[in-house]
């Protein structure tokens, strides 16, 4: 079981830089208020310098959906979204710790970050754009069909886990209360794109061993080396687990 872009991606956006993790032994019984009170604060001082649509990270985003033919006003790329939202109303809604630490990371650093529940995946993901086959699960239920060229999140069963790219995840691998294992995917195109988002996964690397004493297994992925091995992550877990 592997993540990786495809070849065509990594041809059309060769600036693109992700940084993944994963993570096994997640609870939802953890207070994150804290910590995201602090992303929060690095998020609001940023946004009284000006606002998002300003960001050089946001403005790359903005290009790549221009690129996909997006009008990127109305489809916005993940942290775009949430740091209007935050602008405007002063907080974001609390879903599950995981889920509230990431996305305040995401507006700290105005990067999108993706969060999956690995159970729900199916072999391998691979962000590629879509054949107009595969099926998205809706938060509300619905299930939609992404259409032929779309970017999408896709297993192997052919179920899109995120439309649009980094515009928005699937119902059906979002992270609950149940989740126990997750990947974590951080994705950026800006100048600085190669430091922000090596800093931004050492920061989620360092949260998840304070708040759930979890050893995340993380990777920078580039045209050279594609593909993170979650098979190998999670032998690795099994392996530094106590008798």
């Amino acid at each position: 079981m592997f993540f990786r872009h495809s070849n065509e991606m990594w041809s059309e956006f060769p600036e693109l830089v992700p940084g993944v993790l994963f993570a096994e032994g997640i609870t939802s019984t953890v207070d994150v208020g804290d910590r995201i009170a602090g992303y929060h604060a690095i998020a609001a001082d940023r946004l009284m310098q000006g606002p998002e649509g300003e960001m050089a990270e946001i403005q790359a985003w903005r290009r790549s959906f221009s690129k996909m033919g997006l009008k990127p006003t109305q489809y916005r790329c993940a942290s775009e979204a949430l740091l209007r939202r935050f602008r405007q109303e002063g907080s974001l809604p609390r879903l599950h710790p995981l889920v509230d630490l990431c996305n305040a990371i995401s507006i700290a650093f105005a990067i999108p970050i993706a969060v999956f529940d690995l159970a729900k995946i199916s072999g391998d993901l691979e962000v590629r754009h879509a054949s107009g086959s595969e099926s998205y699960l809706t938060f509300s239920g619905e299930t939609e069909h992404p259409e032929a060229r779309e970017v999408i999140f896709a297993d192997g069963a052919g179920q899109a886990h995120a439309r649009r790219w980094t515009n928005r995840q699937s119902g059906l691998s979002a992270v609950r209360n149940d989740t126990h294992s997750a990947l974590i995917v951080a994705e950026a195109l800006h100048d600085s794109a190669g430091s922000d988002v090596a800093t931004l996964i050492d920061a989620i690397a360092a949260e998840l061993a304070a708040i759930w004493s979890i050893e995340a297994r993380q990777g920078l992925l580039g045209p050279s080396s594609p593909r993170f091995d979650l098979s190998s992550a999670m032998n690795l877990q099994l392996q530094q687990k106590p008798d």
